[in-house]
């Protein structure tokens, strides 16, 4: 038995990343689609308040110029299509070399959206939104594991939705990768919590970005606005990133309307959370 629980230890240090002693870094952040938005907002934060960031994101020259205003001594950037497996292997190895050997947060932020009548909806996007919204999430966990497991308290962060709480018309697809955010969160947060590794999602309502000009046509924007900037979702992601384990929460909202949708889902039937839902989207 002394022998075989000395393999496994053997087995599992081996899997480790092998990097500088922990105390002498600064915590150290990932975050891919960064290039805009609510990941570059985060990548912002986080430098600014004295962490090493990894800026990734398939726009290689957007995250390039970001870092390079936050200096070299703050932040790396580099390409990153979130679906290929490949691509991540060597994102993380070199963050992982430029950060001192540290992945205190994985950002799971790059996602994709395409808005309208499903039918009216090419195939190819309904796949694609699949493809990055779930598959590159999913990827980078399993990826950036032995990472994690390398640096004690480590967090995954996964980029939600408010339509994760109750499926939105004319964003069906959308909402069922968010929904599937939810559901791998949950069941991740449970697996890995006996690594030491906590894994929580952001749900935020509809966000001021470059995606949101997708919006302008969908009955529930229209009805509920546009309310939220990135900063707003960022400064929930340092609160998530940083509050202490002992009051680990798994999900977290991001404004007002968020969080009412969310406690209304819970107390009110659902036929009831249905004819609301109904009532604002179409």
């Amino acid at each position: 038995m002394k022998a075989h629980a000395s393999s496994e230890r053997n087995a599992r240090t081996a899997q480790t990343p092998v990097g500088f002693p922990l105390s002498q870094q600064r915590p150290a952040i990932f975050v891919t689609g960064a290039a805009s938005g609510i990941g570059r907002a985060c990548a912002e934060l986080f430098a600014r308040r004295g962490w090493f960031v990894g800026l990734y994101d398939i726009n290689a020259d957007g995250v390039a110029s970001i870092a390079a205003v936050l200096g070299e001594q703050n932040a790396m950037s580099g390409a990153l299509d979130v679906s290929n497996p490949e691509a991540w292997r060597q994102a993380l190895a070199a963050f992982w070399k430029c950060s001192g050997g540290r992945l205190d947060v994985l950002l799971n932020n790059a996602g994709i959206l395409s808005s309208g009548r499903f039918e009216d909806v090419p195939l190819d996007k309904h796949h694609a939104m699949l493809s990055v919204n779930v598959r590159g999430m999913i990827t980078g966990c399993h990826c950036a594991f032995p990472y994690l497991r390398g640096t004690p308290r480590s967090r995954v962060v996964n980029i939600a939705s408010a339509t994760a709480i109750y499926g939105q018309p004319e964003l069906a697809t959308y909402s069922g990768t968010k929904f599937a955010v939810r559901g791998f969160t949950e069941g991740l947060d449970l697996e890995w919590t006996k690594f030491g590794i906590r894994v929580s999602d952001i749900w935020p309502s509809f966000v001021k970005t470059p995606m949101s000009d997708d919006f302008g046509h969908i009955p529930s924007a229209k009805a509920l606005g546009i309310r939220l900037t990135p900063a707003d979702v960022a400064s929930t992601v340092w609160d998530c990133a940083t509050t202490k384990r002992f009051i680990h929460k798994t999900h977290w909202t991001v404004g007002l309307q968020a969080g009412a949708l969310s406690l209304a889902t819970r107390l009110a039937p659902s036929a009831l959370t249905r004819w609301v839902v109904q009532r604002i989207a179409l």
